[in-house]
Parts: C-alpha cells; sequence; structure tokens
C-alpha cells in the first residue's frame, strides 16, 4: 500500500469532518477508497491462502513446521 495514498484518503477524511468536500473530492475519496480495498482483500487473500492447518501437514511437513517455529 502506497504511503501517499493513504496520507491522502487520511487527509480527505480529515477535510470532511472539518470543512466537507467538493464533489470532485468526494470522487476522489471514494476512488481511493476503492482502491485501498481492493489492495487490502488481495493481500488478505493472500494471506488466507498460505494459511496450513497442522492437523494437516504430513509427518514432514509437522516436523519442518516445529523446526522453524522453535528458531
Amino acid at each position: 500500500m502506497d504511503k501517499k495514498m493513504i496520507d491522502r484518503i487520511n487527509e480527505l477524511a480529515h477535510k470532511k469532518k472539518t470543512e466537507g468536500l467538493t464533489e470532485e473530492e468526494q470522487m476522489e475519496q471514494a476512488s481511493l477508497r476503492a482502491q485501498y480495498l481492493e489492495q487490502f482483500r488481495k493481500n488478505f487473500r493472500q494471506q488466507l491462502d498460505n494459511v496450513r492447518f497442522v492437523e494437516d501437514l504430513s509427518e514432514e511437513e509437522l516436523a519442518e513446521y516445529k523446526r522453524k517455529k522453535n528458531n
């Protein structure tokens, strides 16, 4: 996630609370939020895809898991 994008989202959120947004800024905010959520969902999906249950591991995989966990 791009820090500039997050900073801009926060800037627009603050401005919305204090003085309000123009129609152009509202469209920009909606676009930035959509991009942020898309990236968040993509990253979260990748994390979920990499989750493995210990019960489902073979003996070799379980030994490797325990070795990595202890290091």
